[in-house]
């Protein structure tokens, strides 16, 4: 049962990422930049807006208004 989920994550933590993005984001105050990969630059730019605002907001209201905030830095390369 459990080897199928090892060979899962195994393979879905190879080579998959096409793009290497970092944001960096501003909200209340405070900023952070995280740099993280996607498969598509898309993927890439959100999942950055998404891990920058998990440390800067705070409850899912905080959370949304940080995710429609506009990225202070926004910028993704080809792997």
């Amino acid at each position: 049962m459990l080897l199928p989920i090892a060979a899962f994550v195994i393979y879905t933590s190879f080579g998959l990422s096409d793009f290497e993005c970092e944001v960096c984001m501003a909200f209340e105050g405070q900023q952070t930049c995280r740099t993280v990969t996607g498969k598509t630059e898309v993927e890439g730019l959100r999942t950055g807006v998404d891990n920058a605002c998990a440390i800067l907001a705070s409850g899912v209201t905080d959370t949304m208004r940080c995710q429609r905030t506009q990225p202070q830095k926004a910028t993704c390369k080809r792997l």
